[in-house]
């Protein structure tokens, strides 16, 4: 098999795993979101550490770039919270939708914190971008669902954790050990809402489901990693759109969710704006956004 076919692959079954994690994130709503923080976190380690390097396992967490980890891990968990208040209260096809807008956050944030210039092609995907998140929210109308809010908080963060991981990067520090303060800040993050008194032991079946959540959403974004490793970007990004019809699917077989024509036309906007992007990236050979991270 060649690299682009397995990178094709590993980026099918990452939008799967990552389809299944939103629908368990959906089904548990019975417990706090900081304790499914934490589960997502704890065991999410678990495939972190298969991929540290033999002579570094004494001494893998050490780090001249603590604080740039401490931004990206608030960031992150920011962003985590919010994506899983947001699949908790509204339709698959609506979250997944909107999130596929975080690129056109991390094009703003580039030109603010990285002196990028912004050229007419990628403001004009931004600007597509930014009218599909309008159409699907439908701000001031006569629905107003405050609820929109979390989706545009996650893609904010999300820019926030982007922009990190590219100096992160650029400093040499690998994937995993970006990952494991991600995921330690992110468990931490999740047993400081204990005191809230919200969490609840769960039964045997929903510890499962919480475990499994953080194991999916864990290998999903190491499969992600990889398929942008092994193959070719004009290959890869058309196949993480398939988390849209993913989601349409599962959320009309679990939850008799059915997408709205603004929730249609929305997400094609926001797709055509962020695929301007990506392959806008892919041309300047700039590090790719990644465009799930949680």
């Amino acid at each position: 098999m060649s690299k682009n076919h397995l990178g094709a692959v590993y980026m099918i079954v990452s939008v799967l795993f990552f389809s299944f994690m939103d629908i368990l994130i959906k089904i548990t709503d019975e417990y706090d979101v900081g304790q499914t923080m934490f589960f997502r976190a704890t065991f999410g380690l678990i495939p972190i550490f298969f991929l540290i390097p033999k002579k570094k396992i004494n001494n893998f967490y050490k780090t001249k770039n603590i604080k740039l980890h401490f931004y990206r891990s608030f960031f992150g968990a920011i962003a985590m919270a919010a994506i899983f208040v947001g699949l908790r209260n509204l339709q698959l096809a609506e979250v997944t939708a909107m999130a596929f807008s975080a690129p056109l956050w991390v094009v703003i944030f580039s030109m603010f914190f990285l002196s990028e210039k912004i050229r007419a092609k990628r403001w004009i995907a931004v600007a597509l971008g930014f009218i599909g998140v309008v159409v699907i929210s439908k701000p001031g109308f006569d629905n107003l669902n405050f609820y929109y809010i979390y989706p545009i908080i996650f893609c904010i963060g999300f820019a926030g954790v982007s922009i990190i991981i590219r100096k992160l990067t650029l400093a040499g520090e690998p994937v995993w050990l970006i990952a494991f303060y991600f995921s330690v800040a992110s468990g931490l993050g999740g047993l400081l809402t204990i005191p809230f008194g919200l969490w609840k032991m769960p039964n045997t079946y929903d510890f499962i489901l919480l475990i499994l959540i953080g194991l999916l959403g864990s290998i999903a974004n190491l499969l992600l990693t990889q398929s942008y490793k092994l193959a070719e970007v004009t290959l890869t990004t058309p196949l993480k759109y398939l988390s849209l019809v993913f989601a349409i699917i599962f959320g009309f077989y679990f939850f008799n969710e059915i997408p709205t024509i603004n929730t249609i036309l929305g997400a094609g906007l926001i797709v055509v704006s962020s695929a301007i992007i990506f392959f806008r990236e892919s041309q300047l050979k700039k590090p790719l956004i990644l465009p799930r991270q949680q």
